[in-house]
């Protein structure tokens, strides 16, 4: 039986991200994750210690301060803080590389997707997943505003969110096959997550999560209070959106590609 991936979030991390976080963990269950396994933008650990704890063995980030949680947490044997498109490791030495939500936010995707060409060994997985080209459209106030016809504040809507969320790409996942194959990684499969419903939930958590930000920075701790008492309203919410199965569109996308040249 899978781990409750909702409460194992929910109790450490702000609701909208927990909702996210806990949705992608469950992917991983099952997924053929060859050693050894480079975690690419791992932050502070917390995902990598809930959805596969214990088998990504180097987590690689460019910001030292969340790389120090993820050491103290031990979700990695080796932490490295360097550039995703400069990574220091030798030529085909990874079985996997896992990204989680982490390329939408690299303006020179490419050259963080021929790095990872490079350090995957021949038949290695890499693992992703991002923001679709659904994302904006899936926003309840864009949606709201469009149905009011106000065009151009829906669009300007979504420009700030993006800003808002550090969104480079939300990109089609026909977009991100292409940019696979130039770089020598074939994709397998990919699907659809995250409906409307699930979006507007991530989309209102933003402005309602700011008190576990201050949190954060006084305390060092995003939830003050992580029992089930105090997080079952919350919980009860989140819960349907977290068990609702892939559709046929999404405003994210999870995708599986393998590095030409193992079969």
């Amino acid at each position: 039986m899978a781990p409750d991936f909702l409460w194992l979030h929910l109790k450490e991390v702000p609701a909208f991200r927990a909702l996210l976080r806990a949705v992608e963990a469950r992917f991983y269950q099952g997924l053929e994750m060859p050693e050894p396994v480079l975690d690419l933008g791992c932050g502070d650990g917390h995902f990598a210690s809930v959805a596969f704890p214990g088998k990504a063995w180097v987590g690689l980030d460019p910001e030292w301060e969340p790389l120090k949680e993820a050491a103290a947490r031990r979700a990695y044997r080796w932490v490295v803080q360097a550039d995703g498109a400069r990574m220091p490791f030798p030529s085909s030495f990874f079985g996997t590389v896992l990204s989680n939500s982490v390329l939408e936010h690299i303006p020179p995707v490419e050259a963080v997707l021929a790095e990872v060409a490079r350090v995957l060994r021949p038949g290695g997985l890499f693992l992703f997943c991002s923001p679709s080209h659904r994302f904006v459209e899936f926003l309840s106030l864009y949606r709201l505003l469009r149905r009011l016809r106000l065009r151009r504040a829906a669009e300007a809507y979504g420009r700030l969110f993006n800003h808002i969320s550090r969104h480079h790409h939300c990109d089609a996942p026909e977009i991100w096959v292409a940019r696979l194959e130039r770089a020598g990684l074939r994709p397998l499969r990919w699907w659809f997550y995250f409906s409307p419903g699930a979006t507007a939930l991530l989309e209102w958590g933003h402005p309602y999560g700011l008190p576990s930000l201050i949190y954060k920075k006084l305390l060092g701790r995003w939830i003050l209070a992580p029992w089930r008492w105090s997080l079952w309203p919350v919980e009860r919410i989140l819960r349907p959106f977290y068990e609702e199965p892939p559709g046929p569109e999404g405003a994210y996308f999870f995708m599986i590609a393998r590095k030409e040249g193992g079969g």
